[in-house]
């Protein structure tokens, strides 16, 4: 499969599960971790679904056979019975309404496939490994290593600093920041915890004016 990556606000979407199972339940977490509301529908519906359902009221479990009808109020659909005629079916239904459809035992039947996830609160990385989703994994674990929260914290502060300058009417001097702090040693500096000390210059240094620059 030909891939275009994109990151979609999850807040915006509206998903459909076919399936009430493990793999069902990975991908209804997955969904439900980026901010998505997500209907199940299954006859059956295993335990950690209804765990959470209980917990997140995004998560509405509807225990019954899958209905063509289901699919027509969702965005994106995700395939994963272990019954293939009822895959197959569901998969036609979404394609047929314009819906991007995912299918877990044939992902060819599918637009789109799901690639191992690393978060780290506003750092999200995926990684796709040519179908062989164990390798992404692995390659998403090595990834996490080392992107870890000492990067969700960076991240963190330099969002809230671009959002106070560029709200301020401060493009150019959020530019400046971007050229002085996240240059080619940017992750190194992280690692060794120096970059907390070169942003609080820029964070505690006064908003430049049109008649001059005041900036660090």
């Amino acid at each position: 499969m030909s891939g275009y990556p994109i990151l979609v606000e999850g807040t915006s979407i509206d998903a459909l599960v076919v399936g009430g199972g493990a793999t069902a339940a990975r991908k209804a977490a997955a969904l439900l971790d980026s901010g998505a509301r997500v209907r199940v529908v299954a006859p059956e519906l295993c335990d950690e679904l209804r765990q959470r359902a209980a917990a997140c009221s995004r998560l509405t479990l509807v225990e019954r056979p899958y209905e063509c009808g289901d699919v027509d109020r969702a965005h994106l659909v995700f395939v994963a019975t272990d019954i293939r005629a009822v895959n197959a079916r569901a998969a036609t239904d979404a394609r047929a309404r314009g819906c991007f459809v995912n299918v877990a035992d044939v992902p060819d039947e599918g637009h789109f496939v799901t690639p191992a996830v690393h978060r780290a609160g506003p750092l999200v990385v995926a990684v796709s490994a040519g179908g062989v989703p164990a390798a992404a994994a692995r390659i998403r674990d090595a990834i996490a290593d080392r992107f870890d929260s000492r990067f969700a914290s960076a991240i963190d502060a330099l969002g809230a600093l671009r959002r106070r300058l560029l709200d301020g009417d401060q493009k150019e001097r959020w530019h400046a920041v971007e050229a002085d702090v996240i240059d080619e040693s940017f992750c190194a500096r992280i690692e060794g915890r120096t970059w907390a000390a070169q942003l609080a210059q820029w964070e505690s240094a006064p908003v430049a004016d049109s008649a001059g620059s005041t900036w660090p």
